[in-house]
């Protein structure tokens, strides 16, 4: 189990994503402890000066003008978080609910929130002994907090909601008296503290662009291997052409492209064809890839903001005071996912061209639908069909979800950012244009294979060509595609499809 410091400093999604796949042990430090127990004391001292704050001793939303008496405060935060839980859908992932509790003590730690220290004992307890609390995936507009999915974290904390540890789902309470865990009694802030913030669609947000820099990198080296082995042209990929358009993404995936089809006899094989332009998908695709790469960059500072960021409310300011906020609203989240799913769709769209581009013959260089027998097989006609099912799907789940809102709240919660709409969107985008890039490289590596394989491939291709051979059965002609299809989507989603172009910075 990996220790990981937490302690007022700006942290990057990079920094958390490798606790999607694998437990962490978390050390908060001292500094940060003192922050959380200033912040409880600052609540205190409010509270017994008579003031009225939202959440603490009145009711939530619409029911904020009902005073709550002190004796029944800690009620109605036990209250609160058993009334949101109320989320449905398949329960998330353990690496996002892990990212979540992570997320959340990194915005404790600054000291604004007035949680009891108890709080975040209790979520480092959950943290270090890799209890997962089972959140379910629906239930958030991703405004006023991700209320219903963090509701049911409060409710594992507080020993009343479901938590999946070795491997089993129990009863939270069960595995913390196993464990010899106190359960988390709440005071006076924490319920609404611990419902409220924007974890829950930031914790998605980070999963998203973890995916996002292994399917662009991906993306290159399968383009490299069609580019190569439908015969079209290399020069167009040359670093003195793509200087003068001066986009940094461009110049990197064209760069890329060059690297990967260095040395190539295939590439030699054609020199002095009569070809002058390839068509837009094999041509344009440091354009294309790389304005993808460009706008995802640039939106990652976003997330980061996001990760750092104090998204309570009430807040209990350093100088004593309350002050109330809309800083729960995860729009920035929204609006973000909404851009890159735009942007990985069209990664998926260009790769579904070069395919169709394959199933034409390559303009005559190769036959229709790779097949070795024409009409008596079919070859990879009906894996382009699947490629095109998805890149429509991604058309129509490429529609931005922050342009939605619905009223919540009695309409006091009255336009909402959507965002794990926009999150799940975005999963779902990522999941079909990996499946199209394996298809891509299924037909790639067949137009090499089947047609090509007398020549040497590229110094980056052939590394491609050699994972691929151990997967798919190319001499055997007609046959079962599935299965191969999600061989290599699997080899692309572990990234050991490109772990060695990386290693050998073939890949950037």
């Amino acid at each position: 189990m990996k220790t990981f410091r937490i302690s007022n400093k700006t942290y990057s999604y990079q920094d958390l994503a490798p606790f999607i796949s694998s437990a962490v042990k978390i050390i908060i430090d001292k500094d940060s402890r003192n922050n959380i127990k200033d912040s409880y004391s600052r609540l205190k001292n409010i509270l017994s000066s008579g003031q009225t704050v939202y959440g603490v001793n009145t009711g939530f939303g619409r029911l904020s003008q009902i005073k709550i008496n002190e004796s029944d405060q800690i009620k109605l935060q036990k209250n609160l978080v058993r009334s949101h839980s109320a989320g449905l859908g398949t329960h998330l992932d353990v690496g996002t609910v892990r990212v979540i509790i992570l997320l959340k003590v990194i915005g404790y730690v600054k000291g604004y929130s007035g949680i009891h220290p108890d709080t975040i004992k209790s979520l480092q307890d959950f943290l270090n002994n890799d209890i997962i609390p089972i959140l379910p995936s629906k239930g958030s507009v991703g405004a006023s907090g991700d209320l219903a999915p963090l509701a049911h974290l409060a409710s594992a904390l507080i020993g009343e909601g479901k938590v999946l540890y070795n491997n089993k789902i129990s009863s939270s309470d069960r595995v913390l008296k196993k464990l010899n865990i106190r359960k988390l009694i709440l005071h006076e802030k924490d319920g609404i503290s611990l419902v409220n913030g924007t974890q829950f669609s930031t914790a998605l947000a980070i999963k998203c662009l973890n995916n996002c820099d292994l399917i662009l990198q991906t993306a290159d080296a399968v383009s490299a291997l069609s580019v190569e082995n439908s015969l079209s042209s290399r020069n167009t990929f040359h670093s003195s052409i793509h200087r003068l358009k001066k986009h940094k993404g461009q110049i990197l995936s064209a760069k890329n492209i060059w690297k990967m089809t260095s040395n190539s006899e295939v590439v030699k094989s054609h020199k002095n064809c009569d070809v002058i332009q390839d068509p837009y998908s094999f041509r344009c695709i440091p354009h294309i890839h790389g304005a993808s790469r460009d706008i995802i960059d640039n939106l990652k500072d976003i997330i980061n903001n996001e990760i750092n960021s104090v998204s309570d409310n009430p807040l209990i300011l350093k100088n004593g005071k309350v002050e109330y906020s809309g800083h729960f609203h995860a729009e920035h989240v929204a609006q973000t996912l909404d851009s890159i799913a735009v942007a990985i769709a069209e990664i998926g769209s260009i790769s579904e061209r070069r395919i169709h581009f394959f199933m034409k013959g390559a303009s005559g260089k190769l036959p229709l639908f790779l097949a070795k027998n024409p009409g008596l097989e079919s070859g990879y006609m009906i894996a382009h069909v699947t490629a095109t099912a998805l890149a429509s799907e991604n058309k129509t789940l490429s529609h931005p979800a922050s342009v939605d809102s619905m009223p919540t709240s009695g309409g006091q919660e009255d336009l909402v950012s959507m965002a794990p709409w926009s999150s799940e969107k975005l999963l779902k985008i990522q999941e079909n244009v990996i499946n199209i890039l394996a298809i891509e490289t299924l037909v790639s590596s067949a137009a090499f294979l089947l047609f090509h394989s007398k020549m040497i491939p590229g110094e980056g291709t052939k590394e491609i060509i050699n994972k691929v051979k151990h997967v798919v059965q190319y001499l055997k002609g007609d046959r079962e595609l599935s299965k191969e299809i999600n061989e290599l989507a699997d080899l692309i989603k572990s990234g050991e499809l490109i772990e060695k172009l990386k290693h050998r910075n073939i890949l950037e």
